[in-house]
């Protein structure tokens, strides 16, 4: 089990490995279902180090303002210094993505990369999402939804059974049921007064060669597993990790392990004044 990493070695990380990854795998739905507009402002929240903001607002042109939002100081100094490189207007900023200090109805296009985010949060954004943005505006958010993780999963609760861990068998069912479904995100988002409610969904996989590659991968090490692992005290973690290990070695029969993601995109457009 890796030591908590800093906020710095985090954002190298995520520009180094999950973007190019992970993130390209969401930031592929947004391209594809996301229009931007000619001109006004644009929202990007979580941009991470902000590769993908800064490639839709070169595609976007100089009449749209780009601001892209994180959690990570250390990702905003990235993403700026990106900016800076690039010649790109865009600005990157700190804040707190379920408590945004920006006025209400103020961005033509809103998008919400919530994929490396605890679920239960997902919610909350997307209803700040939806405040600040115009009325006519299209808001997007994607997000890993119902059945992702499913091979981890089911392997986790073997683990913890296995190790003793009884108590916790029930925190692999709460992780598989804070995955949304697709359908309770429509429904949340038209409940919010959002229109024309859509949505995406893909089937990725992520390979890995062996339960020690898979655990040890800066996606479920540093990002997916900090989530995973949240209620299991400190000092049990590296039983689990050797038990987990074993178990997907076995599990995988000398073939790769997969992990499987459904990766979706839901797409509104908002018609109300806050």
């Amino acid at each position: 089990m890796s030591t908590q990493k800093t906020d710095k070695e985090l954002a190298f990380l995520h520009d180094l490995f999950i973007a190019p990854d992970w993130g390209e795998r969401f930031a592929e739905l947004i391209d594809k279902h996301v229009t931007l507009p000619k001109e006004g402002k644009v929202l990007y929240l979580a941009a991470g180090t902000g590769g993908h903001a800064i490639a839709l607002h070169e595609r976007s042109g100089d009449k749209v303002e780009f601001l892209g939002l994180d959690e990570n100081k250390e990702c905003v100094e990235l993403a700026r210094a990106k900016a800076i490189a690039t010649k790109d207007p865009a600005q990157f900023q700190l804040a707190r993505l379920d408590q945004l200090h920006l006025p209400d109805n103020s961005y033509d296009v809103v998008i919400g990369n919530a994929s490396l985010l605890p679920q239960e949060r997902a919610t909350r954004i997307l209803l700040e999402m939806v405040r600040v943005a115009s009325p006519g505006a299209q808001v997007a958010i994607t997000l890993p939804t119902l059945s992702s993780f499913g091979e981890f999963f089911s392997i986790y609760w073997e683990a913890l059974h296995n190790a003793g861990f009884i108590d916790h068998e029930g925190d692999v069912e709460r992780l598989i049921l804070n995955l949304p479904a697709v359908s309770d995100l429509e429904r949340l988002a038209e409940d919010e007064g959002l229109t024309d409610v859509d949505s995406w969904t893909n089937l990725e996989e992520f390979d890995f060669e062996s339960g020690e590659q898979f655990l040890n991968s800066p996606l479920v090490a540093e990002f997916l597993m900090q989530n995973w692992l949240a209620t299991l005290p400190e000092e049990s973690r590296d039983v689990l990790m050797k038990e987990l290990t074993s178990l997907i070695n076995e599990e995988r029969h000398e073939a790769e392990f997969a992990l499987s993601v459904k990766a979706t995109l839901v797409v509104g457009r908002k018609t109300h004044t806050h």
